[in-house]
């Protein structure tokens, strides 16, 4: 079979990266298993009922909704997310400032396609969003690591890092950053950082592109305005999702910026996928007319609010404190622990014989580090079975520290 595929492989599918998170789903989903490890929404708050009301659309567009559609996207879905993000955008988006894509990880790869040429650089946070790292690493991508703390990306290393690859020829082509509530740190980039990361983006012409998966889904504290509407020279390309705040199987993201780079997003996304899903664009506009998404995010945030509040407790009765740390996140879907005498591989092998699985913390970074990291997930188990897979870590980690 060599002679047909291996040796007429392109480069890329040479060098492709598959995601550990889906290679070790074989083991996570073994019987009995307690899973921190996916970003998954939980099914039991899906609004199944609300969105099946929808469908009623079909007697009334039917014919037209199961046609192509506009690679641009559905345009009254398109103006009520105009409507409905003005306040965190700052303004109403024109209708050719935004692209509607399937799912926003459909923008990490037209972004790809529009920026990176093979041995470009992409400045992200460390870590960073795992899946993000994939897709420009696909398109040839190199990158720039910068710390994160509890405020978020530390842009204060931003100038040095720029001027410095800059001497070098290197090509920086965006900051890619995750603002609120992390993947995988669960951190938030406060307002004093934003302000000046889009100082520094203004001075360096070198544009941003803000993530916001996670930031409708704050449990503490006040929302902070959104990267792009604090910047004046359209710099800044943000990013939504349905995933998070509807459900995932919807497949619609969005992404809003200067005409100029949605306009070649756009054009990308032709040769891609044609369009997004007539049928889920409709669907999802129908849901959200009627007013359910609004009415539906008040109690996401209090069911994530009630499991991150049982994975804190769970950490504080059963881990060893003197030996692990983390940052509290406000809002989103993960802890991020740090556990500095402890590698999170060899933890991993161990917590998977007491039957919980976690993601260690290695993947998230694009040029080494995070062995002695984890991510978990709280947004999928319950409050009891959370408790439950909290006590196991606990116990596979004092084992391996010889204080079982």
């Amino acid at each position: 079979m060599d002679k047909f595929w291996g040796s007429n492989f392109s480069n890329k599918a040479l060098k492709v990266r598959p995601s550990p998170i889906r290679e070790m789903l074989s083991v996570v989903n073994q019987p009995g298993m307690i899973s921190f490890a996916g970003g998954m929404p939980a099914p039991d708050v899906f609004p199944v009922k609300e969105f099946h009301e929808g469908t009623e659309v079909f007697l009334r567009d039917g014919p037209s909704l199961l046609q192509y559609g506009t690679t641009e996207g559905f345009t009254p879905l398109k103006e009520y997310l105009s409507e409905w993000t003005a306040p965190r955008m700052g303004r109403k988006a024109a209708l050719d400032e935004m692209l509607l894509t399937s799912g926003s990880q459909q923008v990490l790869d037209l972004m790809g396609w529009a920026m990176i040429d093979p041995g470009d650089y992409v400045i992200t946070e460390d870590p960073s969003y795992l899946a993000a790292l994939t897709a420009f690493h696909n398109h040839g991508s190199r990158f720039i690591g910068i710390p994160t703390d509890a405020e978020g990306m530390v842009v204060d290393m931003l100038p040095e890092k720029i001027e410095k690859a800059r001497s070098e020829g290197k090509k920086v082509k965006f900051i890619y950053t995750i603002v609120n509530f992390q993947n995988p740190a669960g951190c938030t980039l406060s307002l004093e950082r934003r302000k000046k990361l889009v100082e520094i983006s203004n001075k360096y012409g070198v544009p941003i592109f803000e993530d916001d998966p996670y930031g409708y889904v704050r449990f503490d504290g006040d929302h902070l305005p959104s990267i792009f509407s604090l910047d004046q020279e359209g710099g800044v390309i943000y990013a939504g999702s349905f995933s998070k705040i509807l459900a995932p199987g919807t497949r619609i993201g969005w992404c809003t910026g200067s005409r100029d780079i949605i306009r070649k997003l756009t054009v990308f996304k032709q040769s891609t996928d044609l369009c997004s899903s007539p049928i889920s664009q409709a669907l999802i506009y129908e849901y959200c007319k009627k007013g359910y998404l609004d009415a539906h995010l008040p109690k996401i945030v209090a069911d994530y609010r009630a499991k991150r509040d049982a994975m804190e407790d769970s950490f504080k009765k059963y881990l060893p404190l003197d030996e692990v740390s983390w940052v509290k996140p406000e809002g989103g879907f993960f802890y991020w622990i740090h556990m500095p005498h402890i590698d999170a591989e060899d933890l991993f092998k161990k917590a998977i014989e007491k039957k919980v699985a976690f993601v260690i913390g290695a993947p998230f970074f694009a040029n080494g580090g995070g062995e002695h990291n984890a991510r978990i997930n709280y947004t999928y188990s319950t409050p009891d079975t959370i408790e439950e897979g909290v006590k196991r870590l606990g116990e596979a980690m004092r084992e391996m520290l010889g204080k079982a």
